[in-house]
């Protein structure tokens, strides 16, 4: 074990201790030996968004602290899904999607946790191993028989979709409670695991877990404890990990390296000192040395850049990071015309593009007042004329007049020209 690393104090100084079931006596038992901790995923879609990564760094620095973490994938409790804080009943996924889903969200894992063998590998498991084995009549008898239904209709979840009279809820639905109460009985039983951690929507279900433990095992062979982080929002109120495309994905086919990034660069001030803390693992003096340094210098952004540069690598890995900063660095010098197509492709990913027919650039070309009408950068040829007139507009890199045009020649990797108005209003046009 790491002795010198205290996980709860850890989680505290970097915001990511909501609730326990009992601190002092978890810090006791994580203190008396290596210790098994576990979080589930549901197989929702066939990755994971940041929403995800707060329980997957709880993971992470449990691992740090010389314990062993348990990655749960529901194959079982994905067949049924989580009622939590959903306003209606989720659609019902086939056996088949469950197991493309599972099979797309094992390839995040390994970057944040060690999979090798040994005391403190992480373990990935399947819920549907166990829980596809269990018979209903057993299920009743030794997992039902120890629930009130008095109290789970009490629960937030449960209550207010019993409220909403055009939705309601499911026997199916309400019964997923106990499957999750029972992933963490047969995990403490079978593979010794003590605490169940996760996002703070997860309390209810990892509090009914310990109650089915203690009531199922004898005493001495019952403990386990719950941990939850807080649900991320931005300092404004907002969703936390949306952009005007939508959600902000954990593998490169649903978010590129080189989007991830921007994401994170893009950080406001009032938020970046904390998602430094929770989505990196920068030490507290360098943190705190950069919110020195962001207070001195706010225009220099040097906690986005930190937080861009350190979040991409422990994604996506040293090679990625150094892509997406050049590319980064690319847009904003403009100097795109010599970088290799893999790169104009991370570039010009999320920046307003248009199609073209490639023969009109045959002969003369055509003049670039025609070229951008037809883009985001002007609503009028007057207005095109004039930033060509006081030199606003630049080709590939290279500031252009009204004079000038485009042709056959004027294209990057064969298909792309690339206008620029001022210094950030970029527009691609992609002729073919």
């Amino acid at each position: 074990m790491h002795t010198d690393f205290d996980f709860l104090a850890e989680l505290a100084w970097r915001g990511l201790l909501q609730q326990t079931t009992s601190e002092p006596d978890l810090s006791v038992h994580l203190g008396g030996g290596q210790r098994a901790a576990y979080v589930g995923f549901d197989p929702t879609a066939d990755s994971l968004t940041i929403g995800n990564l707060v329980p997957i760094m709880l993971l992470c620095h449990f691992q740090r602290a010389g314990h062993q973490p348990v990655v749960v994938v529901g194959g079982g409790t994905g067949l049924i899904g989580d009622p939590s804080f959903k306003s209606a009943e989720r659609q019902l996924l086939t056996p088949e999607v469950v197991e493309q889903n599972i099979a797309g969200q094992r390839r995040i894992f390994g970057r944040f946790l060690d999979l090798s063998p040994g005391p403190v590998g992480a373990r990935l498991v399947n819920n549907h191993d166990w829980l596809g084995k269990l018979g209903y009549i057993e299920a009743l008898r030794d997992i039902g028989k120890h629930f009130s239904v008095n109290a789970m209709i009490q629960r937030d979840a449960v209550r207010d979709r019993l409220h909403n009279r055009d939705q309601g809820i499911s026997y199916t639905e309400f019964s997923y409670a106990l499957l999750q109460a029972y992933d963490f009985l047969y995990l403490r039983r079978e593979m010794g695991v003590t605490l169940q951690m996760g996002g703070s929507d997860q309390w209810g279900n990892i509090v009914s877990g310990i109650d089915l433990i203690r009531r199922a095992l004898p005493a001495g062979h019952n403990d386990s404890f719950g941990l939850t982080a807080p649900l991320l929002t931005r300092a404004d109120g907002g969703k936390f990990g949306k952009t005007e495309k939508g959600a902000v994905w954990l593998t490169a086919d649903r978010t590129s390296p080189y989007a991830y990034y921007q994401f994170w660069l893009n950080t406001d001030d009032a938020d970046v000192i904390r998602l430094l803390r929770t989505f990196t693992l920068l030490p507290k003096e360098e943190i705190d040395t950069l919110a020195a340094a962001k207070d001195k210098d706010p225009g220099a952004r040097p906690a986005q850049r930190a937080l861009a540069r350190h979040a991409t690598e422990l994604l996506h890995g040293t090679a990625e990071r150094e892509g997406a900063e050049a590319a980064a660095a690319a847009l904003f010098s403009g100097e795109v015309a010599s970088r290799p197509e893999n790169t104009l492709n991370e570039v010009f990913a999320s920046v307003p593009s248009s199609d073209h027919q490639k023969d009109r650039l045959h002969g003369e070309g055509l003049s670039l007042v025609d070229v951008l009408i037809e883009t985001t950068l002007v609503k009028s040829k007057r207005e095109a004329r004039e930033f060509l007139a006081n030199g606003s507009i630049t080709v590939n890199g290279r500031k252009v007049g009204a004079d000038d045009r485009v042709k056959s020649e004027s294209l990057l990797c064969g298909s792309i020209i690339a206008l620029r108005r001022g210094k950030k209003a970029w527009h691609v046009t992609r002729w073919r």
